[in-house]
């Protein structure tokens, strides 16, 4: 697979959803959680969804309980708790490995096109976020640290690369 439109996964209503409708926008893929110190970063990317949704931005949130046992709900729990604390409106899947033997195949592909620190794919904790063009390959992957508003000029600057 060759880019992230060759992907599909089950989306947070339960419905097997291609990521292929995602075709020419620029993609934030981050793996969250409910229970996370990092948790409060879900403003922060509503608030990237929200600004630059018109000029072809959709971040897309993967709940994963890998880190800690930090996303314990289930599909109707994380919704809910993301609407009610934080009116999220961007794309949310059905909860995922990102690590192991069993980890999503986006996840698997995300981490052999962008690596981590000295190499290492796996990925470290919640909220590692991955930033993909418009043509489907990855730009740059993000540690948990990075906020957001730090991560505010490259997306502007993927918006406004040629497909």
């Amino acid at each position: 697979m060759s880019t992230i439109h060759d992907f599909s996964a089950r989306g947070i209503d339960g419905a097997e959803q291609s990521l292929d409708a995602y075709r020419g926008r620029v993609l934030l893929v981050v793996n969250v959680a409910s229970k996370c110190g990092f948790t409060p970063q879900y403003a922060g990317l509503e608030e990237l969804y929200r600004t630059f949704h018109g000029d072809g931005l959709t971040v897309l949130g993967f709940p994963c309980d890998q880190f800690g046992h930090q996303e314990p709900g289930d599909e109707a729990q994380i919704q809910e708790f993301c609407s009610t604390q934080y009116d999220i409106t961007f794309p949310m899947y059905a909860k995922i490995n990102v690590n192991g033997a069993d980890a999503h195949p986006l996840y698997q592909w995300l981490k052999g096109e962008k690596p981590g620190v000295f190499g290492t794919e796996g990925i470290k904790w919640n909220f590692t976020k991955f930033l993909v063009g418009r043509d489907g390959q990855v730009i740059k992957r993000y540690a948990p640290t990075d906020t957001p508003a730090s991560i505010r000029d490259d997306i502007t600057q993927a918006l406004s690369a040629p497909v």
